[in-house]
């Protein structure tokens, strides 16, 4: 490797928003990371959902498209087949 065009690696406390503590290495310039979500609380490793929808979009969507599945099933059943 060519010296003087790599950044320093060096370790680093990264501290999640759950509360979780781990040791890992970065580039990043100082001592300390901090973050919102890790694999601790993450609900694709967790397996359960923590985190809640502040926005009500899952709601939105829900209320939207509610009456058209059943709307399009009734025509799939009415149309004759030729």
């Amino acid at each position: 490797m060519k010296e003087g065009i790599h950044p320093d690696y060096h370790e680093v406390t990264v501290h999640c928003a759950c509360g979780n503590t781990f040791q890992t290495r970065s580039t990043m310039k100082g001592q300390s990371l901090r973050l919102e979500i890790c694999s601790n609380c993450h609900p694709f490793f967790t397996g359960k959902q923590k985190l809640l929808d502040t926005a009500g979009r899952i709601e939105r969507f829900r209320r939207k498209y509610a009456d058209k599945a059943p709307a399009k099933a009734a025509e799939q059943k009415a149309a004759p087949k030729a």
